[in-house]
């Protein structure tokens, strides 16, 4: 098959239109090389003369199965094990501070990509809370990380912000052909359920949670998407729950339920404030 011809201003545009109506996510004009680098061997593929063709495919709703893998394909997934580390600090604190030992403490990571800050959060909760009940869900909307995030398994290049304590009492180093390799450990995965869920539609029934992580999600989203997602989310807080998003994203006009209490940290109005370092 001959070389697969760039594609077009149009047919950009119908991908920009695709891929916020499925996610929620604004393509800016500079992801034209993105996209054709991302779907380009996608089209070759299936052999098709171009990306009109290949987007004709998507929108036929014949296969949602491809409409999955383009979604997966669009969408930025970067993360590492304890991104941001006051936010575990604060976690902690909480945590320790206003769990109510007779209830689970139940934290939602809800843009998690391949799962390192899900597994982040556990290992935070298994060594703070002993034997209390806790929860962590991970989400995200692309199928393909989550398939990675459930394995627990990555490249010992990920964790050099793992703590030392951590990496040896939750993490199994590879050996032989895995060498270079940690595997997160069996009773810690067991604890972590991953979903998929769009967070740009109704969300599906999840019951409240303590901590909600959207981090580095949001610069992704124009503003209404942003109000629309946050104001979802809120919902599924408890009262005085702590909403955590990323140091370059603010709430600021975006929903008034939630205060700031500390960097990148907030909580619903009313409940009481954990102690800020």
């Amino acid at each position: 098959m001959s070389k697969l011809v760039g594609i077009s201003e149009q047919e950009f545009s119908q991908f920009q239109r695709f891929i916020f109506e499925e996610a929620g996510i604004s393509l800016s004009s500079g992801k034209k090389a993105m996209v054709c680098a991302r779907l380009g061997k996608r089209v070759e593929q299936h052999r098709l003369p171009g990306f009109g063709a290949y987007f004709r495919m998507l929108a036929s709703g014949e296969n949602p199965a491809e409409v999955q893998f383009a979604v997966d394909s669009l969408t930025t997934n970067e993360t590492y094990f304890f991104r941001e580390p006051k936010h575990f600090d604060w976690l902690r604190r909480v945590a320790t501070t206003e769990h109510d030992k007779g209830r689970a403490f139940r934290v939602w990571s809800a843009a998690s990509s391949s799962g390192e800050e899900a597994y982040s959060v556990a290992m935070v909760l298994a060594d703070c809370l002993g034997g209390a009940p806790w929860e962590v869900m991970g989400s995200d909307i692309s199928t393909r990380v989550l398939e990675r995030a459930r394995t627990g398994h990555y490249s010992m290049q990920r964790a050099s912000h793992i703590p030392e304590g951590y990496l040896k009492r939750f993490c199994l180093r590879g050996v032989g052909e895995q060498n270079g390799t940690l595997l997160i450990q069996r009773e810690l995965r067991g604890r972590v359920q991953f979903r998929q869920i769009n967070l740009n539609v109704a969300l599906p029934q999840l019951g409240l949670f303590d901590v909600i992580f959207l981090r580095n999600v949001m610069i992704y989203f124009n503003d209404e998407t942003k109000r629309g997602v946050v104001a979802r989310l809120v919902a599924q807080l408890k009262p005085g729950g702590s909403f955590l998003i990323g140091h370059s994203e603010t709430l600021h006009g975006i929903n008034e339920a939630v205060q700031p209490v500390a960097p990148a940290i907030y909580r619903q109005r009313g409940g009481r404030a954990a102690r800020v370092a």
